[in-house]
C-alpha cells in the first residue's frame, strides 16, 4: 500500500462544501428577491388595502395592513364622483391612436437609420440622440402654441400630435434591427421583396419582442401623462384619467381617501394587466442580444 493510499479522500468533503456554497448562494438570491418584491409591491398593495377602507382606518396609527370592513362602495363612489366613464375612454382613443402611429414611425425610421444608405446617416442619428436628452417640459410652450394656432386644443388631435415623434422606440428598434442576420434580408432582396415587404414581412416578425416591449413602454407614457393633458385641454369632456383623479381629488370636500384611492386602483388595473400578459415578451425584448 503507498502512501497516497493510506491518506484520506479529501474529494467528498470538498463536493459537501461546493454545494453548501450553492446552496447559500441560492438562498442570499432568493432572500433579496423577495425583499426587492416587498419594496416594489408594498407601495401597490397599500393602495389596493387603503382603497378598500373608510377614512378612520386608513388614517390610524398603527396602521391597518388588512382592512377590516371591506368598502367596495367606494369603487362606485368614485366612478359616480368624476366622469370616469368619459376619462376612460378619453384615455383609451389617445394612449391606443398615439401608441399605433408612434411605433409605425419608429418602425420605419428604425429600419430606415439601418438598411438604407442615405448621406448624412451617422450626423442624423447623433441628432437623434441628442433629442433623447432635450426635457420634455421645454418644448410645452412651442407645442402648445402651434396646438393652438392650428386649433387643436379640447381635442384629439391636439392630445396625440405632440407626441407622435418618438426618439426612444426609434433608438431602441433601431439597436435591435442592428442584431438581426443580414442574409436574411439579402435573400429577400434577390427574390425581389421591397423595402416595405422586408419590413413587414420578414423584420416585423422577427422582432415581435422589442416592438412589443416598446410600444407597452409607449403606451403606458401616454395612459399616465398629466402635464400635456392639463394644458392642452379645459373641458372636462376631453380630459384624461390622470387629470380625473385631481378632478376627484377636488370633487371630494372632505378628502375621502378611499374613494380617491380607489379611483386611483381604477387607472392603474388596465396598464397591470396588460403587463401580466406581456411579460413574457417585454422580458424577451429587453434580453435580446444579451448573447450576441
Amino acid at each position: 500500500m503507498t502512501v497516497a493510499d493510506s491518506l484520506p479522500d479529501a474529494r467528498p468533503v470538498a463536493t459537501g462544501s461546493r454545494s453548501g456554497a450553492r446552496r447559500a448562494q441560492r438562498f442570499g438570491l432568493y432572500a433579496l428577491l423577495v425583499l426587492v418584491a416587498v419594496i416594489a409591491g408594498g407601495p401597490l398593495y397599500w393602495l389596493i388595502s387603503s382603497a378598500l377602507k373608510a377614512n378612520p382606518q386608513i388614517y390610524s396609527y398603527p396602521p391597518h395592513w388588512v382592512p377590516t370592513d371591506l368598502r367596495w362602495s367606494n369603487f362606485s363612489d368614485a366612478w359616480s364622483a368624476a366622469p370616469f366613464g368619459r376619462f376612460f375612454l378619453n384615455s383609451l382613443i389617445v394612449s391606443v391612436t398615439g401608441t399605433v402611429i408612434e411605433l409605425i414611425a419608429a418602425l420605419l425610421c428604425a429600419y430606415a437609420f439601418v438598411f438604407l444608405p442615405f448621406p448624412g446617416k451617422k450626423i442624423l442619428f447623433l441628432f437623434l440622440l441628442g433629442a433623447m436628452m432635450v426635457p420634455g417640459h421645454v418644448t410645452l410652450l412651442p407645442n402648445f402654441l402651434t396646438i393652438a394656432q392650428l386649433g387643436w386644443v379640447n381635442s384629439y388631435a391636439g392630445l396625440i400630435a405632440p407626441g407622435l415623434g418618438s426618439v426612444f422606440g426609434t433608438f431602441l428598434l433601431r439597436q435591435h434591427m442592428l442584431t438581426l442576420p443580414q442574409e436574411v434580408t439579402d435573400a429577400a432582396k434577390i427574390d425581389g421583396a421591397g423595402h416595405l415587404r422586408i419590413l413587414f414581412r420578414v423584420v416585423l416578425p422577427m422582432s415581435r419582442p422589442m416592438v412589443i416591449t416598446v410600444a407597452l413602454v409607449v403606451m403606458v407614457g401616454k395612459w399616465n401623462d398629466f402635464i400635456w393633458p392639463l394644458i392642452i385641454t379645459s373641458s372636462a369632456d376631453m380630459r384624461t384619467l390622470p387629470i380625473g383623479l385631481l378632478f376627484l381629488k377636488n370633487t371630494e370636500t372632505f378628502a375621502n381617501w378611499g374613494v380617491i384611492l380607489a379611483g386611483a386602483v381604477m387607472v392603474i388595473v388596465p396598464v397591470l394587466v396588460v403587463f401580466f400578459f406581456a411579460q413574457r415578451y417585454i422580458i424577451a425584448g429587453l434580453t435580446q442580444g444579451a448573447g450576441k
